[in-house]
């Protein structure tokens, strides 16, 4: 296999000329002061828990109740109950959501121990205790699902119950679309998908041509996205993958699964369709560079708050470790780490680079 070949063919194949879209010179078309809210998919980087969700992984729902009805919908909170502060946490916001429960780990809203990047965008959820989207001033509805890829076609599920990002869009189709549409315009709405960090974890080890193989991953995933721009949505925000040849893990080795060149593969195919996607259908289609925000932090952390960027605290799900730290063994709390856990950014990093996403929109 000549993996240089294949990926030079793949790109040429997608358009003649293609590089990654820097954040500095995205096209300018959104308009988000006007956005009245988000509709998201993704995996557990966008995941916010709901109380007719399946614990610790959904907002609503999962592959065993997939279906859903407008009051049930409509009825939905978020739920944020793992708060990072210097003060203890109240017993009444340790909550616990109406949704299947796993007794793996304690119960918590999010997969960063706080509130993640599209709660902070929106400012909705971030309050401990229950949050209503549609009492939001910026309306958050999140129907991404911890632990998904892109689609069974080319990865496994991780668990019977998960809901991949092709059967996330699916089910939106058929069950939210038209609910939510009546409180909330397709014309004010921008669709967000940050998606990629299981699949390209979960293939690292293939035996294919990656650059290919991303390419067709890619493809599967814009083909998904064509189903939600025939409903009417026309804005369309997607993160590329963060460096997870960086993780504790991978730092730790010197064969990194993904390594620094896959992750370089996926975020080129990424760019590549979402660039001719956005021609082709003439949509508001912008990628923002997580991959290189995120690296520049890691690059000079003391910037940002941060001390640790090589490893996490032991006790990153304990609820209390945000004022306990120490009895877990953490020098420092948890905030001033990079790496929430073996593969999740910490809330304070999600905090950060919502900032960089929302000065980045208002371009």
């Amino acid at each position: 296999m000549n993996s240089s070949l294949g990926y030079i063919t793949t790109l040429l194949s997608l358009f003649q000329s293609v590089s990654a879209i820097p954040t500095a010179q995205a096209p300018n078309k959104f308009n988000w002061s006007a956005k009245k809210g988000i509709i998201a998919f993704g995996d557990s980087y966008t995941y916010v828990q709901g109380t007719h969700g399946h614990q610790n992984y959904s907002f609503i729902g999962d592959q065993f109740n997939y279906a859903y009805d407008p009051e049930t919908l409509l009825s939905n909170m978020i739920v944020q109950n793992q708060v990072h502060s210097n003060s203890p946490i109240p017993s009444k916001y340790v909550l616990y959501p109406s949704g299947i429960r796993t007794n793996t780990r304690p119960e918590t809203a999010t997969a960063e121990g706080g509130p993640n990047w599209i709660e902070y965008l929106t400012n909705c959820g971030l309050e401990p205790g229950m949050t209503s989207p549609r009492s939001c001033q910026k309306q958050l509805w999140d129907f991404a699902f911890a632990g998904a890829d892109i689609s069974t076609e080319y990865t496994p599920l991780h668990h019977n119950f998960t809901v991949s990002l092709v059967n996330q869009i699916t089910q939106f189709q058929e069950y939210g679309h038209s609910t939510l549409s009546q409180h909330l315009r397709e014309t004010e709405t921008l669709i967000a998908i940050w998606i990629g960090i299981n699949d390209i974890g979960d293939s690292s080890k293939y035996a294919v041509d990656f650059p290919t193989f991303y390419a067709n991953l890619t493809n599967t995933l814009f083909t998904s996205i064509d189903t939600l721009y025939k409903l009417g949505y026309k804005s369309y925000l997607l993160i590329n993958l963060p460096p997870l040849d960086r993780t504790p893990s991978n730092q730790a080795t010197s064969t990194p699964h993904p390594n620094a060149t896959q992750v370089t593969w996926y975020n080129d195919a990424l760019a590549a369709h979402a660039e001719q996607f956005g021609k082709k259908r003439n949509v508001e289609m912008r990628v923002f560079d997580a991959h290189g925000r995120l690296s520049e932090i890691m690059e000079s952390p003391g910037r940002y708050g941060i001390v640790n960027t090589t490893g996490y605290c032991a006790g990153y799900d304990q609820l209390d470790v945000g004022v306990n730290y120490k009895e877990y063994g953490c020098p420092v709390p948890v905030e001033e780490y990079f790496w929430f856990n073996s593969g999740h950014l910490t809330s304070h990093v999600h905090r950060i680079l919502a900032g960089e996403i929302e000065r980045w929109l208002m371009r």
